[in-house]
């Protein structure tokens, strides 16, 4: 618990966007000081594309009520200094980002959490042995979910016929219809006492028309220290918890229309 056993599953229409793994450390200068150089050489078989970005912050001006000028916009736009060197693997559909405080794996086409795995092991195994941090600040792996009603010949179905109603809320009840949009944000405890989901649900608009998905975003994290030989333990944890928590969101319905293949 919170969130009930369930059978593993894959599913063959995959609601999910992406799937992110983020590893914080202490930081470690020599990332920012020079190159990357070594560590490209460890993964470049595997993710061969290189750019680099610089880390923007931006400083709002107080008090400010009425708009702010274009040019004193540019002048608040300042950089952080920090570097952002990001990989892609030749398809596009992974990416690595590495700066002096984090390392993360993007992937934005999941199939099944051991080729995430594997491929996060790549560049996990290139930041221990370059840059030897001496543990991890943080651990996060999120999924974001979302809920395609077209593409699963689901058009005609309420959100009340999909998603459970302690997550739909208001959406449930008698205005549901009603709602043009809204967000619902809650953070929960996990069984372990220490690991936290951050989950935000709500609307999101399709990019190539209008129509409306359900998104479903839970970031499990651990914000203490934690050794690196722990990392995948931890990881395989937030993993059975993100397919129980998704599980718990959604009606048999909707589990169905997706297509369940039980591993």
């Amino acid at each position: 618990m919170p969130f009930p056993e369930v059978k593993r599953v894959i599913y063959q229409k995959n609601p999910l966007d992406q799937v992110i793994c983020q590893l914080r450390f202490p930081p470690i200068l020599k990332i920012e000081a020079e190159i990357p150089a070594e560590f490209q050489d460890r993964i470049r078989e595997h993710f061969p594309n290189y750019s680099e970005t610089s880390e923007l912050k931006i400083e709002f001006l107080q008090g400010k009520k009425q708009p702010i000028p274009l040019d004193l916009i540019g002048q608040v736009l300042q950089s952080s200094g920090g570097k952002n060197y990001e990989f892609l693997s030749e398809d596009g559909l992974w990416k690595i980002n590495l700066t002096r405080t984090f390392i993360a794996l993007t992937a934005n086409k999941y199939r099944r959490w051991e080729q995430f795995k594997e491929k996060l092991a790549i560049p996990l195994g290139a930041l221990i042995q370059v840059y030897t941090p001496s543990s991890f600040s943080r651990i996060g792996l999120r999924y974001i979910n979302v809920i395609n009603r077209s593409r699963l010949g689901l058009t005609d179905s309420n959100w009340n016929e999909l998603l459970k109603p302690h997550v739909l809320g208001i959406l449930a009840s008698e205005v549901g219809s009603h709602v043009q949009n809204f967000e619902n944000r809650y953070e929960i405890g996990l069984s372990d006492g220490e690991s936290v989901v951050r989950m935000v649900t709500g609307f999101v608009e399709s990019a190539d028309n209008s129509e409306v998905h359900y998104r479903i975003d839970s970031d499990f994290y651990n914000g203490n220290k934690t050794p690196i030989e722990a990392t995948t333990e931890k990881l395989d944890y937030f993993n059975v918890r993100g397919s129980r928590l998704f599980q718990w969101c959604i009606t048999e319905r909707l589990h169905q229309a997706m297509e369940p293949q039980v591993l």
